[in-house]
């Protein structure tokens, strides 16, 4: 791979794996909306949104093209792939990345959610740190995980301020 690493080609196929994702998001939110939901907390979305681009920036424009992957830290963050991929399929149609709550609709207690009430977000934090920990750049993993810390208990936060309402 000339120009182009394993850190480069796995953020490529990350980034991609994000764009569908949003693009489901934005048709559930689209039925979701339809069914009558409220967004709560839309102030903070655009900070996730430049935080993840931000992390994938970071680790695409700072490991050197050359750098190998740990092999073991690439296993477990794609594990956290299959486990990000539960937690959509677990919500189904309530999936999304905004903070969108239906009327009357009772929370979902399936797949991860019998045993997490936010499993997403432990997924989220296990990736932030590890993706970067794959390539040894620890300083990515710290600085983006203490962002990500703190953006993720603002919209907890949100989230559980928006069940209450319910």
């Amino acid at each position: 791979m000339s120009g182009i690493g394993w850190a480069q080609a796995i953020v490529l196929l990350v980034a991609v794996q994000r764009l569908g994702e949003l693009l489901l998001a934005r048709r559930n939110d689209r039925r979701l909306r339809a069914e009558g939901a409220v967004e709560h907390g839309r102030g903070h979305y655009p900070l996730l949104v430049a935080l993840h681009a931000g992390w994938l920036a970071a680790i695409f424009l700072a490991v050197p093209p050359e750098r190998p992957p740990s092999w073991p830290l690439l296993a477990l963050f794609a594990a956290m792939q299959a486990a990000r991929v539960w937690v959509i399929v677990s919500l189904g149609r309530f999936w999304t990345t905004r903070v969108l709550v239906a009327p009357g609709q009772a929370l979902v207690r399936r797949g991860p959610y019998r045993w997490l009430r936010h499993p997403n977000y432990v997924v989220v934090v296990a990736e932030i740190a590890l993706l970067p920990l794959v390539f040894g750049a620890w300083k990515i993993a710290v600085a983006f995980s203490i962002a990500n810390g703190l953006l993720l208990a603002w919209r907890i936060h949100v989230e559980e301020r928006a069940l209450e309402i319910d």
